[in-house]
């Protein structure tokens, strides 16, 4: 959340607050949280401190303590703490000081707080100078003249040994220890810096040698449980340690608190217990990785202290796979970083569960490798993707099983240790010889058995009722060049849970430079681009301009692609937003990349997207809004080029009101757009009119025949509304509702459950109307309240409300075969029927607990509403 909106509020006029970012105070054994704004008044900048209350919203919820000027005597210096343990790339301790006083405060890891100390260390520069910003204890050289001009002096490249770290070249990868190094003097780039960057990138060979490092590679699902042994046997299992230890973990809490509130004290154990069982004969520096979203699944990444200046430029994400993309605790976590000059990303996923699901773990790994995304350090490039890295180690419980075999023939197998004959049937290896996962990845032979599943406390194979054929569900895989396999194993010792560690030793070969090489290659590249400049102005050929998107569908992605083509003189691009307009593009369109360069004669090939979503379905239903947009492709110093983007999009339920549909007799897409225009924007009380001379069905036949299918087929169905369905059979769902092919839906039933919450999701009015909102929160525990405000509800929105409560209290008849409980389906379901209007702030853990009481209060009653 953007808390400088409160800040602003409470400035005077002609004050601007340019940025805030929230930070702790020490108060003598404890902490207080402070929000620090930098503040520009009449050209003078000010850190302004306030106290706060937790969600600092509007000006009442912050009250200022201090004001510190930046003026003489101004100066920001990092605090080392004293640690055994060294952190790379974890919260950052800085010591603040003026004229008035000073203060030292404890900023987050991450793009805020790097933003925030790039902010203050331009504004102190241009009121005191570079001599007034520290680093590690150290004057940091900060430049105040353009990376155009510093890059002409053409100075040499620093030497890693030195602390201080220029900035007035180029460098394919920079020096610094982490990330919160180099905030407090970021380098700007420009597009004479990113040129030489890219061409030094092509040079790379003749300036570096390739130097192998030892990587160990863990992954381990717990199974919920807390570290009760030493995990010695799995992380000091050589003689010689490692250089860098990666370690992952999957199912690290499965409590429904964590599963909906993602909050968990689990991580801390883990952390403590991996820590000292690190190899004795190595010290050893943490690079961290903070979770996001995903509580079950955790990275930790170490490397020898004596390697840590080697580390740079790291960047952590999160993508969520589980049921509409986010719920649950399916998914990855990830992390990337340069190791000398070597690109590195590591892995580590948690897919989809049981045998038949195979299909949803291909798709799982496919929206990894496509939504998860790293900001580069430089602004003006484009985030790099998982596949843009030069070594990639992906590990986890990756979940693909044995199939075709029963039990007593799969622990034969294991028992004769055929596991090259065992392997023609693991799932993993099948749709990796397909190429429809993990695609130009390796991985080892298996020469173990089967790591799950297995009684808890023991070597003993499953004896529970399920009695599950055991398989290779935890794995280790790799992709780049100069990769070399020195192991791979499961480790029996460990017995706490249901699944068996997995490890792997890599020789990795890591690109490293040489100074005296560097320096030479980059003189060379900045003489040949002097000889450029001023030639010409750059230009590009479009390979077209007019683009069509045909047939359009809700969450349907529609991909067209151009190519650019340069001329003569290296060039950057970006598409820009017209007058008037914040963004470049409509929200439903996506240029991919939408900034980069270009060197003499270089091509590019951009991919533009199409993608309706519930905050765009609804106008675009309605006909309100079309697929139709300009896209403006600016070239630094150079001319615009102008490309018209046009589509039709084919209306549908999803995203439209509840009584709009509910006077839809027809399909959607039967009807003329002028119908669907005027009963999509027919004011929600009208529907109650009895003046109205056609009556509305009482609920809409879409979300019948999704919850009638769901009540004669999925009462018994295992992980109902918590596991995925495909994003195909999605699709035929969506169709068969827009086009009224109603005698039967050929998704499984995860699909047609995931269906009803993203059609619930989608309405542009909540089942419980938005003016409503509060007034649930507040009445959560008092069951007469709310059924008052459930009866005050429009009547298509209380006979939906009443419909659905009538079929969720049916699943948990048989919560003995579907597992169901009241908190799972009051917590899937809370979020969905209770959203907060427009502008309101996202709903905190305490509002998302009063939103589940909300409903869990129906699921426990069946009372006759008022």
């Amino acid at each position: 959340m953007d808390q400088s909106v409160a800040i602003q509020e409470s400035l005077a006029a002609g004050a601007t607050c340019r940025i805030a970012v929230q930070g702790l105070l020490p108060a003598g054994h404890s902490v207080e949280s402070r929000l620090l704004g930098l503040v520009e008044r009449r050209g003078q900048h000010a850190i302004y401190v306030y106290t706060h209350r937790r969600m600092a919203i509007t000006a009442e919820d912050v009250w200022l303590e201090r004001i510190i000027p930046i003026t003489d005597g101004f100066a920001v210096e990092e605090v080392v703490l004293d640690s055994d343990l060294h952190v790379i790339g974890s919260d950052v301790t800085v010591r603040i000081t003026s004229a008035d006083g000073g203060l030292t405060v404890q900023l987050p890891f991450g793009s805020q707080t790097r933003t925030f100390l790039q902010e203050l260390s331009r504004c102190s520069a241009e009121a005191v100078g570079s001599e007034g910003v520290k680093q590690n204890g150290k004057k940091a050289a900060v430049s105040q003249s353009s990376s155009h001009d510093s890059t002409d002096r053409g100075t040499p490249r620093q030497s890693k040994l030195k602390s201080e770290v220029r900035t007035e070249q180029v460098r394919a990868s920079r020096v610094m220890a982490s990330n919160k190094a180099s905030m407090l003097s970021e380098p700007k780039f420009g597009l004479r810096d990113t040129i030489v960057k890219s061409q030094l990138v092509q040079k790379e060979d003749s300036y570096t040698h390739i130097q192998n490092y030892r990587v160990f590679v863990g992954t381990y699902n717990v199974n919920g449980q807390s570290p009760t042994e030493s995990l010695q046997p799995w992380l000091r299992c050589d003689a010689e340690p490692p250089d860098i230890y990666c370690v992952g973990f999957q199912e690290l809490d499965l409590t429904k608190e964590a599963f909906f509130f993602n909050d968990t004290p689990k991580e801390e154990e883990w952390f403590k217990a991996v820590t000292d069982s690190l190899h004795p004969d190595a010290k050893y520096a943490k690079v961290n990785v903070k979770l996001v979203r995903l509580v079950g699944i955790m990275l930790l990444l170490y490397v020898k202290a004596e390697l840590a200046l080697n580390i740079s430029e790291v960047e952590v994400e999160t993508v969520g796979t589980g049921i509409m993309g986010r719920m649950g605790n399916k998914g990855a976590v990830a992390i990337r970083f340069k190791f000398h000059n070597t690109s590195v990303c590591i892995v580590n996923s948690h897919l989809a569960a049981h045998t038949e699901e195979y299909e949803r773990r291909n798709q799982d790994f496919k929206d990894i490798c496509s939504r998860m995304q790293f900001c580069q350090s430089d602004p003006n490039l484009p985030p790099l993707t998982i596949g843009k890295h030069d070594v990639i180690l992906w590990l986890g419980d990756l979940n693909y099983r044995l199939e075709e075999l029963d039990v007593a023939k799969v622990k034969q197998l294991v028992e004769e240790k055929a596991f090259l004959e065992l392997c023609q049937y693991d799932q993993l290896k099948r749709q990796m010889k397909a190429n429809a996962a993990f695609e130009g990845f390796t991985e080892g032979e298996i020469s173990f058995q089967p790591t799950y599943k297995y009684d808890a406390g023991s070597d003993d194979w499953d004896t529970s009722e399920k009695c599950r054929v055991p398989a290779w569900c935890d794995r280790i895989l790799w992709k780049g060049q100069r990769v070399a396999q020195l192991s791979y194993r499961s480790h029996m010792a460990l017995k706490l849970s249901d699944h068996k560690p997995v490890s792997s030793v890599f020789d990795v070969g890591v690109k490293v430079v040489n100074e005296e090489l560097y320096r030479k290659a980059f003189e060379e590249i900045v003489r040949s681009l002097d000889k450029l400049e001023n030639a010409n102005i750059p230009s590009v050929t479009l390979s077209r301009r007019e683009i069509h998107f045909e047939d359009v569908k809700y969450m349907q992605l529609q991909v067209e692609r151009i190519t650019i083509r340069n001329g003569q003189v290296p060039c950057q691009f970006q598409f820009i937003s017209k007058p008037d307009e914040e963004t470049y593009c409509k929200e439903w369109l996506t240029a991919n990349p939408s900034k980069g360069f270009l060197l003499s004669d270089a091509e590019i090939t951009v991919e533009l997207e199409v993608f309706v979503n519930k905050s765009t379905a609804t106008r675009l239903n309605s006909g309100e809004e079309k697929l139709e947009d300009i896209l403006v492709l600016h070239l630094v110093n150079g001319k615009d080029y102008f490309l018209s983007i046009t589509g039709n999009y084919l209306p549908s339920c999803f995203g439209s009101p509840i009584h709009t549909l509910c006077y839809m007799r027809e399909p959607i897409q039967d009807m003329s757009a002028e119908s669907i225009r005027r009963l999509t924007l027919m004011p929600v009380d009208m529907s109650d009119d009895p003046a109205q001379d056609e009556k509305p069905m009482d609920i809409p036949k879409e979300l019948w025949m999704m919850v009638d299918h769901l009540n004669r087929n999925a009462s018994q169905q295992e992980d109902l509304f918590q596991q995925p369905g495909l994003r195909s059979e999605f699709e035929q769902i969506r169709d068969c509702l827009d086009k009224g092919m109603y005698d039967t839906f050929l998704g499984s039933n995860h699909s047609v459950a995931e269906a009803l919450l993203l059609f619930l999701e989608s309405l542009p009015e909540p089942v419980i109307c938005c003016r409503f909102y509060s007034s649930c929160l507040e009445s959560a525990s008092n069951y007469g309240l709310s059924c008052q405000i459930i009866s005050d509800l429009p009547a298509c929105h209380k006979n939906v409300f009443e419909y659905l409560m009538a079929f969720l209290r049916e699943l948990l008849k048989n919560s003995g075969k579907n597992h169901l409980d009241v908190n799972i389906l009051a917590s899937v379901f809370g979020g969905l029927l209770l959203r907060p209007p427009p502008g309101h702030a996202a709903p905190d853990v305490a509002a998302k607990r009063k939103a589940q009481q909300f409903i869990r209060q129906f699921l426990l009653r069946e009372d006759h509403l008022p």
